[in-house]
């Protein structure tokens, strides 16, 4: 067993587009691993709608703001005029580590980050801090869950949801996945969202390599993205309990080193 590198040699997959991949790459390398970026999720910013003007024009009057990623972060403030808006701003709330990371280089700071990055522990630790009648705006992706509303609204709260981006799988990432797949060049597979999991079997089911799937170690983050690979039959062998990138593949090298 090799102590230092404990990923040797072995390809893993980095599902994360340019500008996102480089740490989670260098990470991979450290542990001895060859890091094979290929996108299973891209993001790009809707068309600028009449909800979220809207919602711009009006964000002095909401109490609370809600992001759930990085991506929705640096979307939002792509739209973001504070000329239009004025000069008041919601109190911030963050899913997340790198949300909050993100955030305060935009020069904003969160007053409230979950003590688990998951909607359901976000709920439960942000209800109390939410007066009955609170009102929310929550940008999200187009694809998103709306467990966060409809949790919240229940409690009482007055949420507004804005669609301000869209997902997608790239076409580049399609036909690179499939290639590799085949030929059974990835050892390890992992997955940071549900949405990267679906844009994978859904280039797995339409070229047919189920079967290759079954020489591929997997390592997930969240256990919504654990219950989608469940979902598809698939074996999960890396699923920290701290959601982050560095945990999975800890977790990962851990299941490893109990194999050898």
């Amino acid at each position: 067993m090799n102590q230092t590198f404990p990923l040797l040699d072995k390809t893993v997959l980095v599902p994360r587009g340019e500008g996102q991949a480089k740490s989670f790459s260098q990470l991979v390398e450290r542990y001895g691993g060859i890091p094979i970026e290929i996108p299973l999720i891209a993001f790009r910013p809707i068309e600028k709608s009449q909800p979220l003007h809207d919602a711009m024009m009006a964000l002095d009057t909401y109490d609370w703001i809600i992001f759930t990623s990085n991506v929705t972060v640096e979307t939002f403030f792509s739209f973001f005029k504070k000329k239009e808006a004025g000069q008041s701003f919601p109190r911030i709330a963050v899913i997340g580590k790198k949300t909050a990371e993100v955030l305060e280089a935009m020069g904003f700071s969160p007053e409230f980050v979950p003590s688990a990055y998951v909607a359901e522990t976000f709920v439960e630790e942000i209800s109390p801090l939410l007066d009955r009648g609170a009102r929310v705006l929550l940008p999200k992706g187009n694809l998103a869950r709306e467990y966060i509303a409809r949790s919240l609204t229940e409690r009482g709260a007055q949420v507004d949801e804005v669609v301000i981006y869209e997902t997608y799988l790239p076409d580049e990432s399609r036909d690179m996945l499939a290639r590799m797949l085949a030929d059974q060049q990835l050892d390890i597979l992992t997955f940071t969202s549900p949405s990267t999991v679906d844009h994978l079997m859904t280039v797995v089911k339409e070229y047919g390599l189920d079967k290759q799937l079954g020489n591929c170690l997997i390592g997930c983050i969240g256990p919504i993205t654990e219950k989608k690979l469940h979902d598809y039959g698939l074996t999960v062998h890396a699923s920290p309990k701290e959601y982050t990138v560095k945990e999975m593949i800890n977790s990962m090298i851990a299941y490893i080193e109990t194999e050898e």
